[in-house]
């Protein structure tokens, strides 16, 4: 699924100019150096405020993890193969939601928003058939990698590229633990499913499920090409020129997430 190709010019200026609907005073959160327990220099960092391009990243990952939430709690809630996957399956989904929830909450303590897009819409089958469905979670935690690799290199402070490589590394767990659950859906939901299809359009075995050796950046240098590629879940023009089903939209619902390790404090 090769989502960067389907954005229409308008609705992807839509989707940044939401990107730019910021407050004019900002007081960014002490949460990552505190967190660190780091020294005075990484709390200045941090206390200081962020740069135009800092907070588009921010507000884009803040987006792309409110979708994020809204695809694990529905897959948990809707998808009909997700009660038959076996117990430890269903727990690296529902642990895959609060570790995205706490993502989204980190962000939008740093940007002091929430995100400008709150429903989302899906490709057709979605949460109906278990390949649709993780095909677009790969997709979208394809999206993810490559969206918070652009932050590694392009955030201005060394706190935040910190933060970024290490949400990015949960995102590629996801990605590989995705990969993990497609031979164990249920014949009677289409399993065992042996190939998932990802953002590149491309279908891969699932043999094995860690099949990356490096993360893949997708050529992505610029935040606009991760909003390039969420667009249609955000956008109904986008969505519609997709392909996507326009009928329904899927509300985010932020919640207070219990993580399943207390070990992830910086």
């Amino acid at each position: 699924m090769n989502l960067a190709t389907v954005t229409s010019t308008t609705s992807r200026k839509r989707f940044v100019q939401s990107l730019a609907l910021v407050g004019a005073s900002f007081a960014a959160s002490p949460f990552l150096a505190q967190a660190d327990g780091g020294s005075s220099s990484q709390q200045d960092s941090t206390s200081s405020g962020l740069n135009a391009g800092d907070r588009q990243i921010l507000i884009a990952a803040e987006i792309a993890e409110a979708l994020a939430v809204t695809t694990y709690s529905n897959i948990i809630n809707q998808a009909s193969f997700f009660q038959n996957l076996a117990s430890d399956d269903q727990g690296y989904i529902r642990a895959a939601l609060q570790e995205e929830m706490s993502h989204y909450l980190l962000e939008k303590s740093l940007t002091g928003q929430d995100s400008p897009f709150t429903a989302f819409y899906y490709p057709k089958g979605m949460f109906a058939s278990a390949q649709a469905t993780l095909n677009v979670l790969v997709s979208l935690e394809d999206a993810f990698i490559a969206a918070y690799l652009v932050g590694v290199r392009d955030f201005s402070k060394i706190d935040l590229k910190v933060a970024a490589a290490r949400i990015m590394g949960i995102e590629s767990d996801h990605r590989t633990l995705a990969r993990v659950v497609a031979p164990g859906v249920a014949a009677a939901d289409g399993g065992p499913i042996e190939t998932v299809t990802g953002i590149q359009g491309v279908a891969e075995s699932v043999d094995p499920p860690n099949n990356n050796g490096y993360e893949r950046t997708l050529g992505w240098t610029r935040i606009s090409q991760a909003v390039a590629a969420l667009t249609p879940f955000a956008d109904r023009t986008a969505a519609a020129r997709a392909g996507f089903d326009t009928s329904v939209s899927y509300a985010f619902t932020p919640f207070t997430p219990t993580l399943p390790s207390p070990l992830g404090a910086f």
